[in-house]
């Protein structure tokens, strides 16, 4: 249980880190163009409509079983909310302080990480906790192709449903789950406390 438990933070963990990279960067590349931010947003939304056990099995057939499996499923699921925050939140910049950096002298690329990427720094945010939310739960049916974490549990549970403590070890695996749900929102919380400006917390 503590192995499945670790194996679940370090695949979510691992996973977010992954999407956090591609997701930011795919929204810096396209906020500035409506046709390529439509098309980003498009595609994430396309690869989240993919049922879950249709897209882990198409992937066996690349990579195997196991964890790269079930990394690449979950870095592809992830990667909506913040495409499509990121571009939301840099798009969203108040002119009138665009302006006034320019008026300072900034260029591009300075307007770009010190005004519009700080600014929408709490939407972006807000993005990856929803990531985050969903990946907790969808690492569960990665269990089914060999990944690691509770899944391992509930599926196990299931199999031997009917035999004695089957239903606990489900209902043990599901709690675990949304614990550690609870405990990454609490988590993104207080970073989101510490790397937004003050200016600009809620």
């Amino acid at each position: 249980m503590v192995n499945d438990t670790i194996g679940h933070v370090d695949l979510v963990a691992v996973t977010m880190a992954i999407a956090v990279v591609i997701g930011v960067g795919v929204g810096m590349l396209t906020y500035s163009s409506s046709v390529a931010s439509g098309a980003a947003t498009t595609v994430a939304a396309a690869l989240l409509t993919i049922p879950s056990l249709a897209l882990l099995g198409v992937l066996i057939g690349f990579v195997g079983l196991g964890v790269t499996n079930v990394l690449i499923a979950l870095v592809l699921y992830s990667l909506l909310p913040i495409v499509r925050n990121t571009i939301v939140g840099l798009s969203g910049v108040d002119a009138a302080m665009i302006e006034s950096a320019r008026g300072m002298g900034m260029t591009g690329r300075a307007l770009l990480w010190r005004v519009r990427l700080p600014l929408a720094w709490p939407l972006i945010l807000t993005g990856v906790r929803v990531s985050t939310q969903m990946i907790i739960g969808i690492a569960a049916i990665g269990a089914y192709v060999g990944g690691p974490g509770l899944g391992n549990q509930i599926f196990s549970g299931l199999a031997r449903f009917g035999a004695v403590n089957s239903l606990n070890q489900v209902l043990i695996g599901t709690i675990f789950i949304i614990i550690l749900a609870l405990l990454f929102d609490l988590l993104f919380v207080a970073i989101g406390r510490v790397t937004t400006p003050k200016g600009i917390r809620v």
